[in-house]
């Protein structure tokens, strides 16, 4: 089982992740209860209910192998699927991996990424492969964790005192490079999504206790309005868009086309009795 899996998950159970995982948990809820359509999609992360908000027939959790083995193994402390006291878990209902999804082309109405990018093996592929299965106008959410903040930056100085064997201990998960959200918005780019909205949260310094977080939970509304941009982490919803493809309004919104004018034919009766038949435009 892959350690990055396993440290991830592990993570989310420590007070910072239950304080990141609140966090998202409130985006995903405010973010897909308007989103229409029949089939919805999460990949991974089942203690996060990313589509319990959502109110469409068909909405489905898909685990990876390794995910679904920490999902089966009680002795793995799988305990943060109920760490949000939002009710019972939700069962995953298929085991797909991001890269090889089992759904036919423009199947999908709304697709949910948290932190699958980060976990994949190829997130390139991970993103063409929801472009794939997405219809025209459906949507993509995807959390990540930001490299560009207190949290990042903390991360960061302690692979330097690593590599310079002074020691040193991660903060956040060993799952390699984060992704930016500006690096994220090109990849969408490239495979022709439009970024709809980005939300950045979690401002609070990179403390491990609970009692801490609380006391510097002033920042959050802080760092919202001075500087928004370098929260621990982002939510980034896209659409879509597909080239010569246009939705259609209902019918009754349609205004009608007018009747063409009927063209008059000058002297009719005169070309029936031999004489000069006159043209629209008055010549013989």
């Amino acid at each position: 089982m892959s350690d990055e899996i396993i440290g991830l998950h592990h993570w989310f159970d420590s007070s910072p992740g239950r304080y990141l995982l609140a966090w998202e948990q409130e985006r995903y809820d405010e973010l897909v209860a308007d989103v229409f359509g029949y089939h919805a999609l999460q990949l991974g992360m089942p203690g996060l209910q990313g589509l319990r908000a959502n109110r469409m027939p068909h909405r489905w959790l898909a685990l990876g192998a390794e995910d679904t083995l920490l999902w089966t193994d009680e002795a793995a402390g799988w305990h943060a699927a109920g760490a949000l006291g939002s009710g019972e878990p939700v069962e995953p209902a298929l085991l797909a991996d991001p890269v090889a999804l089992p759904f036919s082309e423009n199947s999908l109405d709304l697709v949910l990424l948290p932190h699958a990018l980060e976990l994949s093996i190829d997130p390139h592929a991970a993103l063409r492969e929801v472009q794939r299965v997405l219809v025209p106008e459906g949507r993509v959410v995807i959390s990540g964790l930001n490299p560009v903040s207190l949290w990042g930056l903390r991360q960061r100085r302690a692979r330097l005192y690593q590599r310079l064997g002074a020691g040193g201990q991660l903060y956040l998960p060993d799952v390699g490079e984060f992704i930016g959200h500006w690096r994220l918005r090109d990849w969408l780019r490239l495979l022709n999504f439009e970024v709809e909205s980005v939300s950045f949260g979690c401002y609070r310094p990179a403390v491990r206790s609970a009692p801490w977080l609380e006391r510097f939970d002033w920042m959050d509304g802080l760092g919202a309005r001075w500087w928004p941009i370098l929260g621990a982490a982002y939510v980034v919803v896209a659409v879509k868009r597909v080239h010569g493809v246009r939705l259609l309004g209902a019918p009754w919104r349609r205004s009608p086309k007018g009747a063409a004018a009927p063209v008059p034919v000058a002297n009719r009766g005169r070309a029936r009795q031999g004489g000069p038949a006159f043209h629209v435009d008055g010549r013989e």
